[in-house]
């Protein structure tokens, strides 16, 4: 057994001594362990400065073998706070303000393993060496002022159980732990640290800083741990923080490394980059050294501040707890501390067997097993400073600094009780000063004092104030520097924004990291897309999705996006609204050009066509089909043709007004004088019988008041449009993506439509007389270029009606526009070019000589056909 513990340390490089059954190691059990200094009154302190562990149970490192079944592990962390009392003893003693004519003692003895030999413990202490028997004390030996007690809250409970009974002034230097603060439990018991209860609060502030949404928990499974448990997942469901996995960690001490570890693969595999990790070196040791034989150096870890580094060595270059972030109280520095642990060594305290042992094992010196002294051949000068950091660091501790004001404390209490002539007696010629413990407790509730480090020490945990907090980022690389930097506070009191405080440059990551490592559950969401919750699982994994059209997200991680206004737009990537883009058939645009030069260009067509048929206003052409009707007729067909220049432009409500009104009365005008035309024709030639009518009808000239009474039917609807549900000016913000269409809303769409139908009805009507009328006998007979001219008008507008409805925006107005020139320009082509062709190009055919010539071939043409009927 003791060669393969001798492989293990060669396997593990690290200096492990293996000695004989009488090693040195075996002095610190053989002796029990215990350290005393004189003094009229003695505080007594239980520190874990070294543990024992069957070898058949444990693995571990950095413990010395002294026999086949036993090993021992110094606690070097411990042993500081050691001396951590023995140098705040010093200064009292040295300090005539505190206690005079009074000498402080101190008695220390190790905390063994189990509750039961630590209560056997404490029993020797107050008996006396080698009694333990209770109720009973030596009188030679000096009177107890208090007990020291810590680090952990286990240690604390056990002596604790039994002091109280006594009545006996317990102060714990471990953490705060609020179940140690029950008053009807532990009554004597009180804790020199500050509050623990901001620590979740400032690992949450740490998780939102670095924007680290996904996160493990380890937490050892006890009533702290729970606690710690409840607060902070609260306090990260209330920032947006999710946990990826929590496992509670059985402590199960004496055992660390025989313990399975099931959760390995869970780290591993687990998405989440940081993990945080609560407990002490003792119940997590099992779960730490796992961690760095994986080699899990991509994971950030967050620690408390309870941490031994020196039992995690190992035979890896690489340390897994490197770029660690420890939360730690915040303590100024004592003075002349570090010198105290420099000068300290087994010639300055003899009787420290621990000094011993240490200059043994770490400086080769000779020893005397016997009275388990060293007794030469050290190196020179020798000092603890020489250890590396990672085995003992020179640093006061928080559990050192709680111990300094713990002595501290109980000195100013017995300054007080001395100076209120509480009455006390002394034995042994006065050295001993001899008083009921529970004396001292309402000077111990009423301290309040201010250290050399001009922090202030309260033990009534109802005045205590929340524990500010040291970030310490722990630097390992390379291997053996074990350094504890300094990088960030969190003060809970501080302003809200102020009360984290990091320096980023000092940071060091876990080995392989160069940037700030991310630990998300699913990446951002960027601008433009919207959070979608995946079923079944943490809030803070989700996918992505783009946002739906014309709705927006500005920011990261949004859970709904935002609908754009009615006047704006989303851009393409859909991360902000655009303002949309003002327009309408404007005249600088090409669309608006084209259709502005067309009706200018066939108004003054029409005009020149109007021209012509003035200056022959005489001929036989014009004549022939009542040449005021078609005066009447190109007249409107001119304003007809610059009736699209309404549509054209920026809308306003004149025009509005204007333009389906002045559309439709003069469309009637020109319909209805087409009306006439075609009736007049009718009335000459088809009514073949005399008569009165016949007569009355051409002599009144009937077929010249259609146009009147068309129009004032036309007039009619108009003013019922107007004073109905008249025209006005519109935005359409839906028909093209990007656009503000201005149009003209026709205000009712019934009245438009009774528009379009009166003007249907009329150009059917017309149609119809021209179609009959089509084939009488007359020179210069217009009905078939009427019936023509009506069938394409009305061609014209039937087909606009589908495409009219199947166009938006600018294209409507532009399909309007052009309807009404084509429709226009039918009547002007069809009916009047024939005319204009004779009278321009064919004058020859537009004479009396050439009418009564085809009058006569006509006539000569009939009569055979006559003879043979």
């Amino acid at each position: 057994m003791l060669l393969s513990w001798i492989c293990i340390s060669c396997f593990l490089q690290i200096p492990i001594l293996v000695c004989s059954y009488r090693s040195s190691s075996e002095c610190l059990v053989r002796m029990n362990y215990r350290l005393s200094g004189e003094g009229n009154v003695v505080i007594v302190g239980f520190f874990p400065a070294y543990a024992v562990y069957p070898l058949n149970k444990t693995i571990d490192w950095r413990m010395t073998t002294f026999n086949r079944d036993f090993m021992v592990e110094f606690k070097l962390r411990n042993y500081q706070c050691i001396l951590a009392m023995m140098f705040a003893t010093e200064e009292i003693n040295s300090n005539l303000n505190i206690l005079p004519n009074t000498s402080l003692g101190f008695e220390i003895h190790n905390v063994p393993h189990g509750q039961r030999r630590t209560l056997a413990n404490l029993f020797g202490s107050f008996s006396g060496p080698g009694y333990s028997i209770p109720n009973y004390r030596c009188a030679r030996e000096g009177m107890s002022a208090a007990v020291l007690t810590g680090p952990s809250w286990a240690i604390s409970e056990y002596i604790g159980t039994l002091l109280d009974l006594y009545k006996y002034p317990q102060l714990s230097f471990g953490p705060f732990d609020t179940t140690l603060s029950e008053q009807r439990w532990f009554s004597s018991l009180y804790q020199v640290a500050s509050k623990d209860t901001s620590l979740t609060l400032g690992i949450v502030a740490l998780m939102i800083h670095f924007h680290w949404k996904w996160v493990g928990l380890f937490i050892i499974d006890d009533h702290k741990g729970a606690q710690i448990l409840s607060d902070l997942r609260s306090e990260l469901e209330k920032n947006g923080v999710c946990i990826a996995f929590v496992e509670m960690i059985l402590a199960i001490r004496g055992s660390f490394l025989t313990t399975s570890w099931k959760n390995q693969v869970q780290i591993l595999e687990s998405s989440a980059n940081v993990i945080i990790i609560y407990g002490d070196t003792d119940s997590l040791l099992s779960l730490t050294v796992n961690i760095k034989q994986k080699l899990l150096t991509c994971k950030v870890w967050v620690l408390n501040s309870q941490w031994d580094h020196s039992k995690f060595d190992d035979f890896f270059l690489l340390d897994a707890l490197h770029g660690a972030l420890i939360f730690s109280h915040h303590n100024e520095e004592i003075d002349d501390f570090t010198d105290f642990i420099q000068t300290a060594n087994p010639f300055k305290y003899p009787e420290d067997i621990y000094l011993h042992v240490l200059w043994h094992s770490f400086f080769n010196c000779s020893f005397f097993r016997e009275k388990c002294k060293i007794v030469d051949n050290c190196l020179p000068n020798a000092s603890l400073e020489f250890l590396p950091g990672n085995i003992f660091d020179m640093a006061m501790s928080e559990e050192s600094y709680n111990v300094y004001n713990a002595v501290y404390a109980v000195a100013h209490s017995l300054h007080e009780m001395m100076l209120n002539q509480v009455p006390f007696q002394t034995c042994g010629k006065g050295k001993e000063m001899v008083f009921f413990p529970w004396q001292l407790h309402p000077f111990l509730k009423s301290t309040q004092l201010i250290n050399h480090a001009g922090d202030q020490v309260v033990l009534d945990w109802k005045r205590k104030s929340h524990a500010e907090y040291d970030i310490l980022n722990f630097w390992n690389f390379p291997k053996g520097l074990g350094i504890n930097a300094k990088v960030g506070t969190f003060s809970p009191n501080a302003p809200e924004g102020q009360k984290l405080s990091l320096s980023y440059h000092m940071i060091q990551w876990a080995t392989g990291l160069t940037e700030i490592p991310r630990s998300v559950c699913s990446e951002s969401c960027h601008p433009g897309y919207m959070k979608t919750h995946r079923e079944g699982e943490a809030a803070c994994c989700f996918d992505c999705k783009q946002c739906p059209e014309n709705e927006i997200s500005n920011e990261t991680d949004v859970g709904q996006c935002i609908k754009c206004p009615e006047t704006q737009y989303a851009n393409t990537e859909k991360s902000h609204c655009q303002h949309k883009t003002v327009t309408f058939l404007a005249y600088d645009e090409l669309l608006g050009k084209t259709l502005s030069f067309l009706s200018l260009g066939f108004s003054l067509l029409t005009a020149v066509v109007l021209g012509v048929f003035l200056k022959y206003r005489d001929t036989p052409i014009v004549k022939a089909n009542n040449q005021h009707l078609s005066y009447i007729l190109l007249i409107t067909l001119t304003l007809c043709f610059l009736c699209p220049l309404l549509y054209i432009g920026h809308p306003s409500t004149v025009t509005c007004i204007l333009q389906q009104n002045t559309f439709g009365l003069l469309f009637t005008v020109a319909l209805s004088t087409v009306l006439a035309k075609t009736l007049t024709v009718l009335i000459a030639f088809k009514i073949t019988t005399p008569g009165r009518m016949r007569r009355w009808l051409l002599i009144a000239r009937a077929p010249n008041f259609i146009i009147p009474i068309c129009t004032l039917l036309q007039v009619v609807l108009c003013g019922i449009w107007l004073a109905t549900s008249p025209p006005f000016i519109d935005k359409n913000v839906h028909s093209e993506h990007g656009h503000i269409i201005i149009t003209c809303n026709k205000g009712s769409a019934i009245a438009f439509y009774c528009i379009l139908g009166y003007l249907g009805i009329l150009a059917l009507g017309s149609y119809l007389m021209a179609f009959l009328s089509r084939n009488l006998p007359d020179t210069f007979n217009e009905a078939k270029f009427l019936a023509f001219s009506m069938l394409v008008f009305c061609s014209v507008w039937v087909s606009f009606l589908p495409v009219y409805h199947s166009t938006k925006g600018k294209v409507m107005v532009a399909m309007e526009v052009l309807s009404i020139l084509a429709s226009s320009t039918s009547l002007l082509g069809i009916i009047f070019a024939p005319k204009c062709y004779i009278i321009l190009l064919r004058p020859e055919r537009n004479s009396l000589h050439h009418i009564r010539d085809k009058t006569y071939a006509r006539r000569k043409t009939l009569k055979p056909s006559s003879h043979v009927s």
